[in-house]
């Protein structure tokens, strides 16, 4: 668990040319919030197909005056000729054929969808409906977790970002997985998240009136996250893990809160345990382990690249419970992306996402 620190952004030096494909969702706008203060960055393409031709501070007011660039549609020679490196933030289904198309244009791409994040072709097809357009290139793909494949991400071509979900949790389980503490058998995931984590697309449940004061389970034993969860556990240890997890929206716009709980198979206490996480995690600068008496909020981490884990043990039971939490479209999504491209172009994976917590 070491992090890498590598070469500082000279005045001189120049700059990566980076693209957003995907400019006009929640995680693309997401990019562009954190990479327009990156040092070295600059952002020389964006496309959209729903707002071609649009400036982008007029897709996106926030972004007024700070951004001058026009979304065009895509077109991948035209966005390899003008970026060195190119965020997919397109829906499921679509990055696959992209990513086909740059590729071979000599240009790095880090993908926010699913597309990329399963080893087996078959699972994609069976949890997203549809055959991989470009299952030669899953085995390629660096699954980017930076606190699990970092050292992988500095050789990639092709990063496949984590789902927002599955971030959360293997964040949380990963000391007790790797150490044999807990029964991975035992494995039961709560974990509940704003809105935007559906995307920008209308859908009616998603509108103020339908989710305001309101907190429903969803895809109760079939969301799409599960095998995304399995397979980077069973990577962990070498065998099977299936696990029972229940996905929750409320009514807030950002945040993921995710409780696991486990049957410890060693005689350990809290205490113990939490020694364990900050041993582990003490060189990862986006993750947190909040002390005794303290557990993660969504409000802690909102508008942030951390990741907060807390902890406690009910010895009756012998079950530990494991407490998560991070911004979904930042650590859960694009602030994640741009850790991943920090570390594959070889920069220091902090630089542009040292942002403390928006609070309240």
């Amino acid at each position: 668990m070491v992090v890498a620190v590598k070469r500082q952004m000279g005045e001189t030096e120049r700059k990566i040319r980076v693209a957003v494909v995907g400019a006009s969702g929640y995680t693309g706008v997401e990019l562009l919030r954190l990479l327009i203060n990156h040092p070295a960055v600059e952002i020389t393409a964006l496309t959209s197909e729903s707002y071609a031709g649009a400036l982008i501070g007029e897709v996106f007011p926030s972004l007024f005056g700070l951004l001058t660039l026009t979304c065009n549609k895509f077109d991948a020679r035209e966005v390899a000729r003008r970026a060195d490196l190119i965020f997919l933030a397109v829906p499921h289904n679509t990055a696959m054929t992209a990513a086909a198309e740059l590729l071979p244009l000599d240009r790095k791409i880090i993908d926010l969808s699913a597309d990329f994040r399963f080893r087996d072709p078959a699972v994609y097809r069976q949890w997203y409906g549809v055959d991989h357009a470009a299952p030669e290139l899953l085995k390629e793909a660096v699954y980017a977790l930076p606190e699990l494949y970092r050292q992988q991400l500095t050789a990639a071509r092709l990063a496949a970002a984590p789902g927002c979900y599955p971030t959360a949790v293997l964040l949380g389980l990963l000391p007790l997985i790797k150490r044999e503490i807990i029964d991975p058998d035992s494995l039961v995931i709560d974990a509940i998240s704003g809105a935007s984590g559906a995307g920008r697309k209308p859908d009616l449940p998603l509108h103020f009136a339908e989710l305001h004061g309101n907190c429903k389970a969803y895809k109760v034993a079939g969301h799409r996250h599960t095998p995304e969860i399995e397979q980077e556990l069973s990577r962990c240890i070498g065998r099977e893990i299936l696990v029972t997890f229940t996905p929750h929206l409320v009514g807030t716009v950002r945040g993921i809160l995710a409780t696991m709980t486990a049957t410890l198979v060693t005689s350990k206490d809290a205490a113990q345990l939490r020694a364990l996480y900050q041993e582990w995690y003490q060189n990862e600068p986006f993750v947190r382990i909040l002390p005794e008496g303290r557990l993660p909020e969504t409000k802690q981490v909102r508008g942030s690249n951390y990741c907060d884990i807390g902890l406690a043990v009910d010895a009756r039971t012998r079950r530990v419970i494991i407490v998560s939490a991070i911004d979904n479209l930042v650590k859960g999504a694009s602030g994640q992306a741009i850790q991943a491209m920090n570390i594959i172009m070889g920069l220091d994976e902090r630089t542009g996402l040292q942002l403390p917590p928006l609070f309240p």
